[in-house]
């Protein structure tokens, strides 16, 4: 019987089924092991302590790099939805920098500021600030006029009025843009550590490239989507869902 709450698992099972025939008919463990393949590999790096020193050096850039990106597009997207002659002016720079490819700007970063780790994450956060910002720029130009101008009546301060009126009402576009915006990120995270960090899952899986070893390039490549799959699921879903209840009501 089919259920919401089991059909991401269901999903995710007949994912593992298609790998499994894949890698059955493939017959080459070099190519694509099976999952049962890279347990004996997930176990040797757990015990070594490589895959948590990796996977938590990944998942600190990804914070900081999402924390930063979340608060200056929202900023900047609520800025820009009120005031159309602010948006006249950044409109131009907000269509460059979304069609910048992420591996330009990530390289540039790398060699203006150098191979630190204050590039890696300046990299990333430039490449989702234009994501956040057009989607809560369109939540900005949504806002209801009629909250605005009881606002006005009472007198509410700055504070008030962002607190009770406005957010309330860019919640589903500030979930949204953060939903996107863990998924674009980490995968940059991997690009930056990829060319230029000497820690993390990027820079394992460009290790293990260099040594043709698909399985441990798998190990370390699932590992981390599994831990974003749990964030997804028992975070960021949940979150939207109960910014998103007002709506139903």
């Amino acid at each position: 019987m089919d259920s919401p709450r089991l059909t991401p698992f269901l999903s995710m099972a007949s994912l593992i089924g298609l790998w499994i025939v894949a890698a059955l008919l493939t017959d080459d463990a070099q190519i694509l092991p099976t999952p049962w393949d890279l347990l004996p590999r997930f176990g040797a790096e757990i015990s070594s302590g490589e895959l948590f020193k990796h996977l938590g050096a990944t998942l600190l850039r990804v914070l900081w790099a999402f924390a930063l990106a979340m608060t200056l597009g929202t900023g900047l997207g609520l800025i820009m939805g009120r005031s159309e002659r602010i948006n006249r002016w950044l409109d131009p720079w907000l269509v460059v920098f979304l069609n910048l490819p992420a591996l330009v700007l990530i390289v540039l970063c790398y060699l203006w500021i150098g191979l630190t780790e204050a590039a890696a994450i300046i990299a990333v956060t430039l490449n989702k600030v234009p994501n956040v910002a057009t989607v809560v720029r369109e939540g900005a130009r949504a806002l209801d006029t009629n909250l605005d101008a009881l606002a006005q009546v009472y007198r509410l301060g700055w504070r008030a009025r962002l607190r009770h009126i406005i957010l309330p009402q860019l919640a589903p576009f500030i979930a949204a843009a953060a939903r996107s915006g863990v998924a674009v990120i980490w995968k940059i995270v991997l690009v930056v550590e990829f060319l230029g960090r000497s820690s993390g899952i990027g820079f394992q899986i460009h290790l293990y490239f260099q040594l043709f070893d698909v399985a441990m390039v798998l190990v370390y490549a699932f590992s981390f989507i599994c831990v974003m799959l749990l964030a997804e699921w028992f975070l960021l879903q949940p979150w939207e869902r109960r910014v998103t209840r007002w709506r139903k009501a």
